[in-house]
């Protein structure tokens, strides 16, 4: 099977990009409460647009389904349910920490439990010591925890510098001890994503048996991890409806600080149609993020583990500098200016250096 590592960073990126970016559309949505736009939010971006592209880009949907085993299929959507936890106080983290350091320390941790630990389950990781491409790919994941690491004191060197005006002024519930502890949880469970592909390799040799090519053996067992995600992501927001009251949101239009619907007029759009709309293009902006990883991990060859940490050192890079334009960063000494742009430099130093380990396994 022929692959391109360098197609395969270069894919990672992009997703990179569409992972970083998916969040910037909801700071448009008027009126909805958390747990109504991350709803119809999921339903778009774990069951609509991932089952539509599994049915564009794949053959024999239905019969690899039937022909898959029970015991596959389960263990791939429980992987999703996890993965779901994860997804949920990932949103969390960003609402309390903002783009650029809820990111950094959600996606570091996952990038760290979702590389390592395919290669040690499956006793391959003293293999990969045994190889020069080995160990320059695991150089290259030590690099990029060393750029979250940066990132994180970062956001620490953020955090004593500002006032708490401030803060509030571009992340309006800044809450960094809650921020972190969220991060740090989503992190982990976020990992789920990656064993949940692990888990469905069978299923994607049997898609390639059907005719599906290379490049797109991935989009159908992505499809069950987001389906198992998108089960914990509505079981939540729906308990959190009722709880709060909000579940009559679906069907208003935007409304002000006080609760009063602002007319169309005003220019912020008129009854909910327009909160539907942000929801769906920042659903299908967060999907790409996996079309593009599956893609590029297809290109990896016998290293495809580490297209995880090209995906979240991507992320990460990307997020940041879309904190740096939304001014999270605004105010801050030239000292935590120094470490933004170091961890910038290193993560994307981290993405070079495992493209090169993935070059030379595959040569």
């Amino acid at each position: 099977m022929e692959t391109n590592p360098v197609w395969g960073v270069l894919l990672s990126w992009l997703g990179g990009l569409a992972g970083a970016s998916f969040y910037v559309p909801f700071r448009k949505v008027r009126g909805w409460s958390w747990e109504t736009y991350w709803l119809v939010f999921g339903a778009f971006s774990m069951i609509v647009v991932p089952w539509l592209f599994a049915a564009i880009f794949t053959h024999d949907l239905t019969s690899v389904l039937h022909e898959a085993r029970s015991s596959t299929l389960l263990l791939t959507y429980g992987f999703g349910v996890l993965f779901g936890v994860g997804s949920l106080t990932f949103g969390l983290t960003l609402r309390y920490l903002g783009m650029s350091l809820g990111m950094a320390l959600a996606m570091g941790n996952c990038a760290v439990f979702g590389t390592l630990v395919p290669p040690i389950f499956h006793g391959q990781f003293g293999q990969l010591l045994a190889r020069r491409s080995g160990i320059v790919t695991l150089v290259g994941v030590t690099v990029c925890i060393l750029g979250i690491v940066l990132a994180g004191a970062a956001g620490v060197s953020k955090e004593n510098e500002l006032t708490d005006e401030l803060k509030q002024a571009s992340i309006k519930e800044f809450n960094l001890k809650l921020g972190v502890a969220l991060g740090i949880f989503s992190g982990v469970m976020s990992a789920c994503f990656a064993f949940g592909l692990e888990a469905g390799n069978s299923i994607s040799a049997l898609t390639m048996m059907h005719g599906t090519g290379n490049v797109w053996q991935g989009l159908l067992v992505m499809a069950l991890v987001l389906l198992g995600s998108y089960t914990t992501n509505s079981v939540w927001c729906l308990r959190l409806g009722m709880r709060n009251r909000t579940y009559g949101e679906y069907l208003q239009g935007p409304q002000d600080d006080k609760g009063t619907s602002v007319p169309a007029d005003t220019g912020q759009g008129g009854l909910s149609v327009f909160n539907y709309v942000f929801c769906a293009v920042a659903g299908c902006i967060w999907y790409l993020q996996f079309f593009f990883y599956s893609m590029g991990t297809s290109q990896l060859g016998k290293y495809a583990f580490s297209g995880w940490t090209l995906l979240m050192a991507s992320i990460i890079i990307f997020s940041t500098l879309w904190g740096i334009a939304v001014k999270e960063w605004q105010g801050v000494s030239a000292r935590t200016t120094a470490l933004v742009t170091l961890t910038l430099f290193t993560l994307v130093g981290s993405t070079v250096i495992v493209g090169y380990g993935n070059y030379l396994g595959s040569h």
